[in-house]
């Protein structure tokens, strides 16, 4: 990671179990699954996983899915995104925690 102290290290011995990140996105791919599953689209998700990319950034990729799991997708959003609204317009605290997030 560009803080840690490379001293008596090889960059190239670096491991994504030494990053902050990677437990992150396991995390959240874990809970997105776990959801996925209840609400039993587990097979409509075949690429849902954790990465790493090169700059030690965690991601949650949700890989490539059909047209129609898009557009079931496409719905839960657009039902979703009016609850995650407060009377004013405004985000609600969930949302803003990502705000900032680059």
């Amino acid at each position: 990671m560009p803080d840690e102290p490379t001293v008596g290290r090889d960059a190239a011995a670096w491991s994504p179990l030494d990053s902050d990140g990677w437990y992150a996105a396991r995390n959240a791919t874990t809970a997105l699954r776990d959801v996925l599953a209840r609400a039993g689209l587990e097979k409509d998700f075949p690429y849902l996983r954790a990465d790493l990319n090169a700059f030690g950034h965690g991601l949650v990729e949700l890989g490539r899915v059909s047209p129609d799991t898009a557009e079931l997708l496409r719905l839960a959003l657009a039902s979703g995104y009016g609850r995650d609204r407060d009377g004013d317009g405004h985000a609600s605290t969930t949302a803003e925690e990502h705000k900032g997030r680059t």
